[in-house]
């Protein structure tokens, strides 16, 4: 897919050096077809890491693809520079009269507060319901997920004793939703997270569908049955070493971690990871790309409804 990517973004090379079908503004200018607009909030404090996880995960599809990265406001994060931050990123109130084909808000170091605690939770409501009328499909990964199932079904997260680190065999339970599509019947995914929702909270949700789950991990994707809204617990769009840096850096910090399960060769942190993820990380963004995403959005993005709760 060639995703349209601003020239000097510190992704482009990356993702070029990849052989990753990205073409530079100037480019796509001139190509004479009707782009997806999709915008990325971006709430992870390394910035520029997850912007090439995410976009290296949008790139596998045919359609064009306009970004967008977002940020709440002017706050300069401690791991990226404010010149990458005015330069590349927009905030939500210089976007939020346009209607988008996708979004994608990411995960956030937030999991031992309360919600209400974050101080920009106003702001993340406010996109919240923004987002059921201006955007076709909407996914939400981690943090996000949980704050979104709070937010729209008044579903709490329970904090588990000791941190989910580790990447872990999933089910397929609706092979045959499209989202689904490709799978295998199990496959495996990254979790990073101190907060989970049980698995009849979920089930107690009218139209909502949960698609795979894990016995060690639970529920890992789930989506209204409308595909306006998905939910991701885990981290499809990790790199090979992301975990291992976690780790170490937990270790650095004296919090005296777990090692991450199912990941390093042997469960030894000094040997390489084991990496067997990526193919159905890939597959699930570019799933999510063209069924819920491109056969659904109007051509006349003017025309997007408001979602029916």
């Amino acid at each position: 897919m060639p995703i349209k990517i601003p020239s000097d973004l510190p992704a482009l090379d990356v993702l070029l050096q990849e052989n990753i079908f990205a073409m530079d503004s100037n480019r796509a200018a001139s190509q004479h077809i009707r782009p997806l607009e999709v915008g990325i909030l971006n709430l992870m404090p390394n910035k520029i890491e997850t912007e090439i996880q995410i976009l290296r995960l949008l790139s596998n599809t045919p359609i064009q693809i306009n970004v967008d990265l977002i940020r709440f406001d002017e706050t300069t994060p401690k791991n990226t520079s404010k010149s990458h931050m005015d330069a590349f990123y927009h905030e939500f109130s210089e976007v939020s009269h346009k209607n988008y084909d996708g979004w994608i808000v990411t995960g956030a170091p937030l999991g031992m507060l309360e919600y209400e605690d974050v101080k920009y939770w106003d702001k993340m409501t406010e996109l919240l319901d923004w987002a059921e009328g201006n955007v076709q499909s909407t996914i939400f990964l981690c943090w996000a997920a949980h704050a979104a199932m709070y937010h729209f079904y008044g579903v709490q997260r329970q904090l588990r004793t000791n941190k989910l680190s580790g990447v872990f065999e999933h089910d397929v339970v609706h092979p045959n939703d499209e989202l689904m599509r490709g799978f295998d019947p199990r496959f495996w995914a990254p979790h990073s997270r101190v907060g989970e929702i049980l698995k009849q909270d979920y089930d107690e949700v009218p139209g909502l569908s949960i698609l795979a789950q894990s016995a060690e991990a639970g529920t890992y994707i789930s989506a209204t049955d409308d595909r306006r809204l998905v939910f991701i617990t885990g981290h499809p769009e990790y790199d090979s070493n992301t975990l291992a840096q976690e780790y170490e850096r937990d270790l650095e910090a004296g919090l005296e971690p777990v090692v991450p399960e199912n990941y390093f060769i042997d469960n030894d942190p000094g040997k390489e990871p084991i990496v067997r993820w990526k193919s159905h990380g890939n597959l699930l963004l570019t799933n999510w790309l063209n069924y819920y995403v491109y056969q659904n959005t109007p051509y006349d993005l003017s025309t997007l409804r408001r979602r029916e709760c």
